[in-house]
């Protein structure tokens, strides 16, 4: 990240929005005190926002899943951010289990990826993505996208369920005796979606004393007058027509309020102020402003017993929300409101296309054309996704780059229809995203911590690479002195020599490792007395644990026949994928492997006994460079085709991958490919009758991995050379390149039919000095409708997404 040139970039935006304000401003002192603070929480924590295009909203086993990452500055979103390493997981939301890692180099905030589908079962699922940086923060922070997994035998998606909750919100955050406020609702159903209600409030004399009806998704507002001494209770009426009791807030006697209007001027904000102390006093407050982290103004004022009104010109605030802040006569914070700005300074993209209607396997040729808020030519960096309307239908109002860097990640929790706020046809958006301000504020630091004293420094660090680290033991306890380290990096590509050193516990850190796919390390320590009785152990990376937003999963909306014929075209399409593998595949000599005495049973199996163990010894780990390397030519009826990251293995009989398990879970065959070979124990090979305790999931066979660590009483005194370890650590991810048929030239495959959902996926195009990229795909043979989704990101960080269609007929 720039940092200087960032941070000279926002003291200059509220030095000039400072400038402009024809208000009162504060006190010098608190106004450099609380500028200066903020400068020195964002210099020292600077914060990044990762985000993920996905090629379709939801999948079926088998699927690929394709990813764009984003990755940028909190504050500027410029796409430069000093990490390189973005980590993407697939979690099954059930268990909170990690099922899939992508370690995604990115360049220049860009970067690109898959993760296939094929092992793993149908259910809910969270793509998650962050930085090691990121994890000095809570994970609310991750960028989170629910995604649904269907088989081809799906029946239908998920329903809406009754009404569960209610909530409300006053603005500004309190029922103050006295003062008539507005207070915001929002009601959602047993998916954490919004849903519409009708309801009443009662005093505690069982007087009505408002009534309120829900607007959008759930949410709404009404004005109210809190008596002093009173207790309230809502009530909302349910389609049967009882009354469901729900908590309302309780009446403060004293307190501050903070009302805002941001909609009756398109050039000004109205913000007023009310206070109730039992002193009866004029109070001295200061209102601050800032927008993701950087100060956009500071104003002061005295609430006398009529309140303060202050206006504020908006158009020189930035696009997304603003954060309003009162402060009290001793400086602290008291009410926030949170204010929804956009002025639609986003990148404008036109997708042309030569015609309207394409012919099935016609090329299709489509230029995309980025402009300004000015109508000037962007140079931007995007993504593109195609997908056949017929068999994936887009969800309505879905997250995009925009709506999420400027609304979504810097609200709590699941924002439905994200999109809709930044439809300009929808007249009814504005006063919809002021009640969203209303029920999901929300900032991303305390005032309390930027106004302290001292900061304490951050237990995490920005990555530039991979990071390996570990501990050097003797006797299989800590070392009370430094050890020298010399380290051999090797594979296909690469041959390094590095050497370091422990610190006094003997725990060392390498960082900034630049290499693609896997590694293989040798690693030697000494020190005066040598290197007897040394032995080495390596941090494993651990995932941090997942908070699970409060909808399950987004439900899949679609027509039950549409739904049907995508089911059906996936499990066609994939029975087509597996005869062309079929046919690629060669069958490797086969040896068997003989089973030895019988042992204790072990917890990790769900099943009896295996049709094939392949025992893992130090000299077959070292001689490979992944699990299914090891596997080639060793096991009877298993074909492996390819090595490392990018092999395939097939049980044969079987049309398909087996299901992959590891230590008993089942993952995605990157889990197991990225393992440590040194790591794993055994392998055992399940067919037919062997594999049917895992169901269907079992039908191509299973291969299951037994590692070391999964085994509490595994003897690793066989391992061991004093002083000397050798591993394999993961790398980057090397991303796939979509397939992309070529039907102008006649090749054997293009005999097959063609109805894949994702048409076409180009996740790095990137427009020149005119603002214009072209590219070119050919579409299947499905007759239907195309949609073609884009998003975009401009070297000075502003963002972009359009949508198109056409016929195929």
């Amino acid at each position: 990240m720039h940092l200087t040139k960032y941070l000279q970039k926002s003291m200059l935006v509220a030095a000039l929005l400072m400038a402009l304000m024809a208000l009162k401003w504060a006190d010098e002192d608190f106004t450099r005190q609380i500028t200066s603070k903020l400068q020195l929480y964002r210099h020292q924590f600077p914060y990044e926002k990762a985000y993920l295009h996905t090629d379709k909203p939801y999948y079926v086993t088998g699927d690929t899943l394709w990813f764009k990452g984003y990755l940028v500055d909190g504050s500027m979103h410029l796409p430069d951010s000093a990490s390189n390493l973005l980590y993407v997981d697939f979690i099954e939301q059930q268990t909170g289990k990690n099922v899939a890692l992508r370690r995604v180099q990115m360049s220049g905030g860009i970067g690109h990826g898959e993760i296939t589908l094929d092992s793993l079962p149908a259910g809910a699922y969270t793509i998650r993505a962050y930085t090691n940086w990121m994890r000095n923060f809570s994970d609310v922070f991750f960028f989170q996208k629910s995604i649904h997994l269907f088989d081809t035998e799906s029946s239908t998606a998920n329903a809406p369920s009754d009404l569960t909750n209610v909530q409300f919100f006053p603005e500004s955050g309190q029922l103050v005796a006295g003062i008539n406020t507005r207070v915001a609702f929002k009601a959602v159903n047993g998916n954490g979606l919004g849903t519409d209600v009708k309801g009443f409030i009662l005093n505690r004399n069982n007087d009505t004393v408002s009534s309120f009806n829900s607007e959008y998704l759930g949410m709404g507002r009404f004005q109210f007058e809190p008596k002093s001494g009173e207790n309230y209770t809502a009530f909302i009426r349910t389609k049967d027509g009882k009354a469901t009791r729900f908590n309302f807030p309780e009446v403060q006697e004293n307190g501050f309020t903070l009302l805002v209007d941001n909609l009756s001027n398109p050039l000004k904000m109205r913000i007023i102020a009310y206070c109730k102390t039992p002193e009866k006093k004029d109070i001295p407050v200061h209102i601050v402003g800032h927008s993701r982290g950087i100060i956009s103004f500071a104003a002061r004022g005295v609430i006398s017993d009529k309140g303060l009104t202050m206006s504020l010109p908006t158009a020189e605030l930035p696009d997304g929300i603003t954060h309003l802040t009162l402060f009290d006569d001793q400086n602290k914070p008291v009410c926030e409101r949170l204010v929804f700005i956009n002025h639609q300074r986003s990148l404008n993209l036109k997708v042309n296309l030569s015609k309207t209607a394409f012919a099935p396997r016609e090329q299709t040729e489509i230029e995309i054309v980025a402009t300004d808020s000015a109508g000037k030519p962007a140079e931007a960096n995007l993504s593109v996704a195609v997908t056949d309307a017929g068999q994936i239908k887009q969800q309505p109002y879905d997250a995009n780059i925009v709506s999420y860097l400027l609304l979504s990640s810097d609200l709590k929790g699941f924002i439905e229809q994200p999109g809709y706020y930044f439809d300009l046809e929808k007249k009814q958006r504005k006063i919809h995203a002021d009640y969203l301000m209303m029920t999901q504020g929300w900032s991303r630091f305390r005032w309390e911590d930027v106004l302290r004293d001292s900061l304490e420094a951050p237990g995490r660090f920005l990555e530039q690479g991979i990071t390996l680290t570990g501990e050097v033991l003797r006797n299989d306890k800590p070392v009370n002195s430094k050890i020298m380290l010399s380290l051999f990096l090797s594979n296909d590509s690469l041959s390094n020599f590095l050497s370091a050193e422990t610190n006094e516990n003997g725990k060392f850190a390498i960082y900034n490792l630049v290499f693609a796919d896997s590694l293989q390390i040798r690693l030697q320590g000494m020190n005066k007395k040598g290197n007897q009785n040394l032995s080495f152990v390596l941090n494993p990376f651990d995932p941090p644990r997942m908070t699970l937003l409060q909808v399950p999963f987004y439900p899949v909306t679609v027509e039950a026949q549409k739904f049907k014929d995508f089911l059906k075209r996936a499990g066609e399409e994939q029975e087509l994928t597996r005869k062309i593998r079929e046919n690629r595949e060669r069958l490797l000599k086969e040896v068997t492997i003989k089973a030895k005495k019988e042992v204790p049973r072990d917890s990790r199996k769900l099943y009896n006994t295996a049709d094939a163990t392949l025992k893992i010894t130090p000299q077959l780990a070292s001689g490979n460079m992944s699990v299914l390397d090891m596997l080639a030519g060793r096991v009877a009826g298993v074909q492996v085709s390819g090595s490392g990251m990018n092999a395939s293995v097939f049980i044969r009989g079987n049309r398909g991958e087996p299901l992959f398990v590891l230590d008993g879970m089942p993952v995605d065959k990157a889990m197991i490919t990225n393992l440590n070979v040194f790591d794993v124990e055994s392998i055992d090979v399940l067919k037919g009758a062997s594999a049917a305790i895992f169901g269907s999931r079992g039908g191509n066979g299973v291969i299951s991995v037994l590692t070391k660590r999964g085994n509490a009483s595994y003897d690793y005194s066989q391992d061991i050379v004093p002083g000397v370890l050798v591993s394999k650590i993961a790398g980057f991810n090397v991303p796939k390149e979509f397939y992309a048929p070529a039907y102008a030239v006649k090749m054997p495959d293009n005999a097959l039919p063609d109805f894949r959902s994702t048409i076409h996926w180009a996740p790095m195009l990137k427009t020149d000095k005119s603002g214009k990229v072209k590219f070119r795909y050919y579409n299947t043979d499905a007759a239907t409708s195309v949609d073609v989704r884009v998003e975009a990101l401009s070297p000075s960080g502003i963002q972009g997404a359009a949508n198109a269609g056409y016929a195929v007929q």
